[in-house]
């Protein structure tokens, strides 16, 4: 799975990120997964640097339907 970095903004939260990115809030796990250190953090403040996993279409492609 390839990432990207991500630099927050005053007001960020995980499940805005994963709407943006992944166009589904539920995948907010992915980026929390992804950076444990941030688990607690409810509202970002600018400047945090977060990695972002990249679902790849063919991960998509093979999960349940009930998870795509």
């Amino acid at each position: 799975m390839d990432n990207f970095q991500y630099v927050t903004m005053q007001g960020d939260t995980f499940d805005m990120l994963a709407l943006d990115v992944y166009n589904d809030e539920a995948k907010a796990s992915l980026i929390i997964q992804a950076n444990p250190q941030y688990a607690d953090v409810l509202i970002f403040d600018a400047g945090v640097v977060l990695t972002i996993p990249l679902i790849t279409a063919q991960a998509a492609i093979t999960l349940p339907p009930w998870m795509r």
